[in-house]
């Protein structure tokens, strides 16, 4: 597994990230391109099947990116091996002491929402994306079922954010988590914002933020490939490694 270079780390502090382009993983380079932590990227590639290395799996037992190693641990000690990115972003939020407020109330509607994120819309996106982009053969009881409830999502989140800005109050890693999901369906042309005018003026100024779009940029720059949007930009063999033998 090549590592890539970044200036910002040092020898005595930096924080280890397993990366592939994901969802869940721009999650992990928004925060830390917005609050400036350390860290050194170092790429899985899935398509490759370099997620079930022995080397990766001792690090991430659900064999899935992202992952991090924080080798400077507040108090000191072992380095800290953390995955599944709500649980990334909570550690890092509170190392950094940013993006997740003190105050009770703005703390727990940011919670809550980050869990809205990874118990809704991530799995319900996740599933709405493979079957209008990866399966094999068109299947209208899924594309209904997880369209129809992606819709929904999105929809619980635009009155949320009708008389606000940000999702709790101040920029923070309940946006984060939410923001890629987003994206993944505005990169496929696979989501109207004309009954989301809220979700939309949220995106535009998230997508705006410098922070977000050197996370993004990270992409060219680890990958060196095209963006994977269709069944017909994988092989059968990369199919057959990211979703299972049946997928072919």
């Amino acid at each position: 597994m090549a590592r890539t270079a970044n200036p910002r780390v040092t020898e005595s502090t930096m924080i280890d990230l397993y990366y592939w382009t994901s969802p869940n993983v721009h999650k992990i380079t928004m925060f830390l391109e917005e609050t400036g932590l350390p860290f050194h990227i170092i790429p899985i590639d899935v398509t490759h099947g370099e997620q079930y290395e022995a080397s990766f799996t001792s690090l991430s037992p659900n064999n899935r990116i992202p992952v991090i190693v924080d080798r400077d641990p507040a108090g000191g000690g072992e380095p800290i091996t953390i995955f599944e990115s709500g649980a990334i972003l909570l550690y890092l939020a509170e190392k950094a002491g940013e993006l997740l407020a003190h105050d009770i109330r703005v703390r727990m509607a940011t919670l809550q929402w980050l869990f809205w994120q990874i118990g809704g819309l991530g799995p319900m996106g996740g599933q709405c994306v493979h079957f209008r982009n990866y399966a094999p053969r068109r299947i209208e009881y899924a594309l209904q079922r997880y369209g129809a409830e992606n819709d929904r999502l999105i929809g619980v989140l635009d009155r949320h954010l009708q008389a606000r800005e940000y999702i709790a109050e101040d920029y923070s890693i309940a946006d984060i988590a939410c923001y890629p999901w987003i994206f993944a369906h505005d990169r496929r042309q696979q989501i109207d914002f004309a009954p989301f005018p809220n979700v939309h003026r949220w995106y535009k100024a998230i997508a705006d933020r410098s922070a977000t779009r050197r996370a993004y940029a990270w992409v060219a720059t680890v990958t060196t490939g095209p963006n994977v949007t269709a069944q017909q930009d994988l092989s059968v063999e990369a199919r057959r490694i990211l979703f299972g033998a049946h997928a072919v």
